[in-house]
């Protein structure tokens, strides 16, 4: 919602927008499993306090940054510190509950950060279309500190885990292979592929994102155990999340840009427009989770996002002026509908298909997929849409966000087994004698048992 207002006040067009939001991307998708070992260390409530204190003091950097390059400095010293809010937080929850409290837990956890995904951006529209834009970031220090109250008065004892080595080395091969790629991945609009200033990152971030790689298989305590991608169903559904996520971020990312910049919509109505996908999300997410349950996974993640997909082919169609009601609420709803299809199910195939004592890494994993997945989606927009953001800019973005999200079902399609169901008959009890008459358990409303 700020990146319009952040553009022009600091300069830079695309560009420093890309770079507002994948400075921070970078940090956070590369230190997520280097957050959740260091909290099986050093204890989910002191890494859980250190990233509220440096989420504080990196969103007061972002306020008060006086150009582009600070500001995107802070963000992604704000990313360092989401890091170690990301795992901490509902590892903290899983540690102090059992049974049917933990699920409870889980689902008021759930529901808090549904309304956060709501509330957040409208009050990031209404912020900078008030007060301005350096408050979305200031606004933060309000939450933190009501956190890091309710932590000092828990008085909860910190859990740690004895004989956890931290891959250091895994972390920074894996920050240095992101951060080379998506560099040139931004800056090649400026540059051109053929400088050394573009090439040399490039390929210097790939040859370490290989050392990552290698560095995963060989390690005795890797970041990111690579025997998790044995499982089917594990890795098929992380690679759809590639795919899914990388579509997610785009198509965020260029329908609120575009709405502001090019249709002259305010913040405010900007956040408004999305509103119809948290509606629809928390609407059917649950229905759509309890078929998956009853059925199986495998055709809700293919189909979903294929019609979510199509919703985004719909807003196609948008011309200048633009017609919000007819060109691009009908492509949200069937977007927000599709995207409510595929998630629940998506979630329940990774998880599922591994161990109880594999669900933290498992969840951690494909969290940082899905972060990694938006990040150099968003590093593309640039390549796809031109330097500047226009009306065919806007369509291209769309087509090729429609063309992940159809990928990404495709490989649900493809990749993902439905667990085994019990498929044998239920066996009848045994007839009673009812006044010398053999009959079946009488059930309510005088129905007989079959």
């Amino acid at each position: 919602m700020a990146l319009p207002a952040i553009s022009r006040e600091l300069g830079g067009g695309l560009t420093t927008q890309q770079w507002v939001v994948d400075a921070y991307l970078i940090t956070l998708g590369s230190l997520i499993l280097l957050a959740g070992s260091l909290s099986d260390v050093l204890g989910r409530i002191l890494i859980l306090r250190v990233g509220l204190l440096g989420f504080g003091l990196t969103s007061l950097m972002c306020a008060f940054a006086p150009t582009a390059g600070v500001l995107i400095i802070s963000r992604a010293l704000q990313g360092i510190a989401g890091a170690l809010l990301v795992p901490s937080s509902l590892a903290l929850i899983t540690s102090h509950f059992d049974g049917t409290a933990r699920a409870k837990a889980i689902g008021q956890w759930t529901a808090g950060t549904t309304v956060a995904f709501i509330a957040g951006p409208l009050l990031g529209g209404l912020l900078v279309d008030s007060v301005g834009w350096r408050w979305v970031f200031g606004i933060n220090v309000l939450p933190i500190a009501v956190t890091v109250g309710l932590l000092a008065v828990l008085h909860a004892p910190d859990i740690r885990e004895e004989g956890v080595r931290i891959d250091y080395p895994g972390a920074v091969l894996c920050v240095l292979g992101l951060a080379g790629p998506v560099y040139a991945l931004i800056e090649q609009g400026a540059q051109g592929w053929g400088s050394p200033v573009i090439l040399l990152p490039f390929i210097l971030g790939v040859l370490c994102f290989a050392a990552f790689i290698w560095r995963q298989a060989t390690a005795r305590q890797p970041l990111m155990p690579l025997s998790l991608f044995a499982v089917r169903n594990f890795a098929a559904g992380n690679m759809a999340t590639t795919f899914i996520y990388a579509a997610l971020s785009i198509g965020g990312f260029i329908i609120v840009l575009f709405l502001q910049q090019v249709a002259g919509y305010p913040a405010t109505l900007a956040a408004l427009a999305l509103l119809p996908v948290s509606v629809l999300s928390i609407c059917l997410s649950s229905w759509f989770g309890s078929l998956a349950g009853r059925y199986g996974p495998r055709w809700f993640m293919a189909l979903g996002p294929v019609g979510a997909g199509l919703g985004y082919l719909l807003m196609v169609s948008s011309q200048t002026p633009v017609n919000y009601w007819n060109q691009v609420l009908p492509g949200i709803i069937l977007f927000g509908a599709g995207l409510s299809a595929t998630v629940a199910p998506l979630t329940a195939a990774i998880l599922g298909s591994i161990s109880e004592q594999q669900s933290g890494i498992g969840s951690a994993v494909n969290n940082a997929v899905a972060r990694v997945s938006g990040l150099i989606g968003i590093a593309f927009v640039g390549l796809i849409a031109g330097k500047q953001l226009d009306l065919a800019g806007f369509h291209r973005v769309l087509i090729a966000t429609a063309i992940l999200l159809v990928i990404g079902g495709a490989v649900s399609a493809s990749g993902i087994r439905n667990p085994p169901r019990n498929l044998a008959p239920r066996v009848p009890p045994p007839p009673r004698l009812s006044g010398g008459v053999m009959r079946t358990p009488d059930k309510p409303n005088g129905i007989q048992s079959p």
